[in-house]
């Protein structure tokens, strides 16, 4: 049974075998270490940010020491990742003078929440203060805390695709469970190869709609579900939001992705929406219609072609971990319709 996480914003997706078959589980292990390596220099370098005062960016990763695996035990996946980064940048201002300097990520781990990595940026010995240094310290410290998030997050999607445990019945199934050992959150992940026997299926699917209203104008509300630091913010994991038409978005580790197909501001914003975890390409189609009332804003949300087997699922999931979780978050609190 498929189902949101409790007291997180993330959720279970449990696989369990028949009892009388528990030994055909298995142990396994797959060292990600090389491919971790790589990965993370691919998501440093060239790492860009720039504002009136000039730009910088990332030209060197000097040093990514450490390891990770992930180990296949009883239907759960267990993430161990260890790494001290240290990488060099360069700033050029608007007038064409150059500075240096250096970036050192000591503790990103399994054991650390993206929110606590140290993060430190410095200016190379005999440098000039600027400005720069400054935009390093603060849009340029959040872009890195950003890749280093998309990293876990492909870690616990990309690099495991094949490892595949027997169920009962004997047939294989991409595992679907993962689990830290700092805190035990399990988050589900899908399998990224379609499976053979969702292919061409039609699924019976639903539809269903929710009213919330939240202390806030319209525009703020709207702009919560745009911006992509707000959305990290709710959520409290990694997240990619490409805020236009066509845009791509995902979500609590890639357990949640789609596309922005309409983007009206303060009014309507409708979108393909998926858990990761539903048939291959299936999507469903949400409506968020906003709507001023005074000193507050009712938020309506219209899920179409849901998974008839999901429904309750993607019900609670919107109910607790969107709208609660961002009435807690930004303190927009209002009563449930």
């Amino acid at each position: 049974m498929a189902k949101w996480g409790e007291g997180d914003p993330r959720w279970i997706v449990e696989e369990r075998a028949d009892a009388t078959n528990v030994n055909n589980w298995h142990w396994t292990e797959r060292d990600a270490t090389n491919w971790s390596s790589e990965k993370l220099k691919e998501l440093l370098m060239g790492l860009q940010v720039e504002n009136e005062e000039g730009k910088c960016e990332i030209t060197e990763v000097s040093k990514v020491e450490g390891e990770a695996s992930i180990n296949n035990r009883k239907g759960k996946l267990i993430f161990f990742y260890e790494w001290n980064l240290k990488a060099s940048w360069s700033g050029t201002s608007k007038s064409g003078i150059k500075y240096k300097g250096n970036i050192e990520v000591p503790n990103l781990s399994d054991e650390n929440d993206m929110d606590d990595l140290d993060i430190s940026v410095s200016l190379c010995k005999d440098e000039p203060e600027t400005e720069l240094f400054s935009l390093m310290r603060s849009e340029g410290v959040q872009k890195i805390r950003t890749a280093l998030a998309s990293y876990v997050d492909f870690l616990k999607t990309e690099f495991t695709q094949g490892m595949i445990l027997p169920t009962a019945n004997g047939m294989t199934k991409q595992t679907a469970q993962a689990t830290t050992k700092s805190n035990k959150t399990q988050i589900g992940s899908c399998s990224t190869a379609p499976p053979p026997s969702n292919t061409g299926v039609k699924i019976p699917t639903c539809k269903f709609s929710l009213k919330d209203t939240f202390l806030t104008s319209p525009d703020d509300l709207y702009r919560v579900f745009l911006n992509q630091e707000m959305v990290q913010a709710f959520t409290r994991s990694g997240a990619v939001v490409e805020p236009e038409r066509g845009g791509k978005f995902r979500l609590l580790d890639g357990n949640v992705n789609g596309e922005f197909q309409e983007l009206v501001p303060e009014q309507k914003i409708v979108m393909k929406w998926r858990f990761n975890s539903w048939p291959c390409e299936h999507y469903a189609t949400v409506t968020l219609t906003f709507t001023d009332k005074g000193n507050e804003t009712e938020l309506k949300i219209d899920c179409r072609a849901v998974p008839e087997n999901e429904e309750e699922r993607t019900r609670d999931g919107w109910q607790r971990y969107y709208c609660h979780a961002i009435k807690q978050t930004f303190g927009y609190g209002a009563r449930l319709c």
